[in-house]
C-alpha cells in the first residue's frame, strides 16, 4: 500500500521547490520524489484505508510534519482538561505530527512507569508521535534529581521541570552535567518565583492602570542569565522555554555569539498579543510567562527572524471552563495553542514578510527535530519518515469554540480571522487529519 501526493510545492527549511513535485510514501517512509509519478489507486481516496491513496495537492504547500517541543497533555491526572487522545487530535488538526509533552502531570513524569504509560497510550491512539519529557527533579520539588538514566531508557529525550524553574543553582548544574553525559536535553522554565511574588500579568503601565499584581520581567531574565552562565561554564547544552522579553532575546543572542550551547523557543501569543489584552480581564490572556509590551512583541518577532529564537512552540495549556472562570487573580495560567499556531504564524510573521515559508518550516519542524535529535524528521527527503503537513497558506478561517477538537476552549483568539489552514496531516505515511470539504 502506498500514499502518493501529487502536484504539491515542497517547502523545506533550506528551500522551496520552484515547480510541483510528487511524493511517494510506502511503509511510513518517503521513497521517491519526482515531478511526475503514477500509482495505481482505488479511485482518489483522501482518507486512510486499504489500497493505494492519492492526494492532489495542486495549489498547496507540502511541508515536513510540524513538531511542537512544548505541550501539556494533562494525562495522567487531569483528564478533565485534556487527554493524550484529545491532545493528539488537536495536534494533527493543527498540522503537528510530533509533540513533546511536559512532565507537570499528576503523578509527575519522574519515573519509567509514567513514561511507559504515555508511550503506550499514544500508540493506542495512533495519531501522532508523542514524546514524554521527564522531570529534572523528583516531583518537580527542586530537592532531588530524578533517575535520568531510567527516564532515558524508558523513552525520554529531554528533561524539564516546566511550570517551575530549578531554583537551586547547584542542583541545576548537576542536572546539566548528568543530562549531558546521557545525551539528554535540559529545558528550563525561566522564572524566579521569589521575584514574580504572585504576579498575574506583566508588571508595567497596564497592570498599574487596571489594578492587577505585576510580574516583573527580571523574574525571567535573571534565570536566563544564570542558565546561560552555567551552560558556558560546563560547555553544556540548555534550551530556554517560552522566551518573552526583549532583554531575554539580547541575552540569548549574545550567548550564541560567544558559542555557548543555548537554544530558545517562543510562542505565538508572545508575538501576537500585548499586555493590553489583559485589560479586558479575559482569563484566557493569563499566561506564564505573561503577555508583555509592544517592544517585547517586536523583539520576539525579530529574534525569530534572525534565528536567535530557534523554535516556535505552542505551550498548549488546556484548562476547564470551571477552572478559568474564577476571576483573573485566581485562574490558572495558560491557553490552548495547537490548533491556532500555524494560522497565527502565517498571519503575524509570514504574510507581513518578517519570515518566509522556509524559515517557518525551520522554526516549526527542522529546528525542533535537530534540537531533540529526531534524525528522520523535519525534512521532506527520500528515506525520511513520511511525516507531512499539506497547507493552503492563503485560506482564511475564523477561530470558533465549536471548531476546537481540544477538550478545552481557553483561547484568547476566538473570533480572530486567521490565514493559512491545514488540509492534510500525514504521520508515518498515514492520513491522520483531513480538512472537511467546504
Amino acid at each position: 500500500m502506498g500514499l502518493l501526493i501529487k502536484n504539491g510545492i515542497i517547502v523545506n527549511a533550506d528551500q522551496m521547490s520552484d515547480k510541483t513535485q510528487d511524493i511517494l510514501c510506502v511503509d511510513g517512509k518517503i521513497v521517491q520524489i519526482t515531478p511526475s509519478l503514477t500509482l495505481p489507486a482505488r479511485g482518489r481516496e483522501t482518507s486512510a484505508g486499504e489500497g493505494n491513496i492519492v492526494i492532489d495537492a495542486k495549489g498547496k504547500k507540502v511541508l515536513p510534519g510540524l513538531i511542537d517541543m512544548h505541550v501539556h497533555l494533562r494525562q495522567p491526572g487531569r483528564e478533565d482538561k485534556e487527554t493524550i487522545e484529545t491532545g493528539s487530535r488537536a495536534a494533527v488538526k493543527g498540522g503537528f505530527t510530533s509533540v513533546f509533552c511536559m512532565p507537570n502531570t499528576n503523578p509527575v513524569i519522574d519515573n519509567a512507569m509514567v513514561v511507559e504509560f504515555i508511550i503506550r497510550e499514544a500508540a493506542r491512539v495512533g495519531l501522532c508521535n508523542v514524546y514524554p519529557i521527564g522531570a529534572i527533579t523528583k516531583g518537580q520539588n527542586d530537592q532531588e534529581l530524578t533517575d535520568m538514566a531510567e527516564l532515558k531508557a524508558a523513552g525520554c529525550l529531554a528533561l524539564s521541570d516546566d511550570g517551575k524553574s530549578v531554583l537551586n543553582s547547584r542542583l541545576f548544574r548537576l542536572a546539566m552535567e548528568y543530562a549531558g553525559m546521557l545525551g539528554l536535553l535540559i529545558i528550563e522554565h525561566c522564572q524566579d518565583p521569589l521575584l514574580t511574588a504572585g504576579g498575574v500579568m506583566n508588571e508595567g503601565e497596564v497592570s498599574t492602570r487596571i489594578g492587577l499584581k505585576g510580574d516583573p520581567g527580571i523574574a525571567e531574565t535573571v534565570t536566563v542569565a544564570r542558565d546561560i552562565e552555567i551552560a558556558h561554564y560546563l560547555d553544556a547544552r540548555v534550551h530556554l522555554a517560552h522566551m518573552s522579553l526583549k532583554r531575554s532575546m539580547d541575552l540569548v543572542r549574545f550567548a550564541k555569539s560567544q558559542g555557548i550551547k543555548v537554544t530558545a523557543e517562543a510562542c505565538p501569543h508572545h508575538f501576537t498579543l500585548t499586555d493590553e489584552a489583559c485589560a479586558a480581564f479575559d482569563v484566557s490572556t493569563k499566561v506564564n510567562p505573561p503577555l508583555r509590551c509592544q517592544e517585547d512583541v517586536e523583539a520576539v518577532k525579530a529574534a525569530i527572524a534572525d534565528g536567535t529564537i530557534d523554535c516556535i512552540v505552542t505551550d498548549h495549556a488546556p484548562h476547564t471552563k470551571e477552572d478559568k472562570e474564577v476571576g483573573f487573580d485566581g485562574a490558572p495560567f495558560g491557553l490552548i495553542g495547537l490548533e491556532t499556531s500555524l494560522g497565527l504564524t502565517i498571519k503575524a510573521l509570514v504574510k507581513p514578510g518578517i519570515i518566509d515559508l522556509p524559515q517557518m518550516v525551520d522554526r516549526m519542524s527542522a529546528s525542533p527535530a535537530r534540537i531533540m535529535g529526531l534524525r528522520n524528521k523535519g525534512v521532506i527527503e527520500q528515506g525520511f519518515d513520511a511525516d507531512i503537513t499539506i497547507i493552503d497558506e492563503n485560506k482564511e478561517w475564523t477561530v470558533t469554540p465549536e471548531g476546537f477538537v481540544s477538550k478545552s476552549k481557553n483561547s484568547p483568539f476566538i473570533g480572530w480571522a486567521l490565514t493559512g489552514a491545514v488540509e492534510h496531516t500525514i504521520c508515518g505515511g498515514k492520513i491522520v487529519y483531513q480538512a472537511p470539504v467546504a
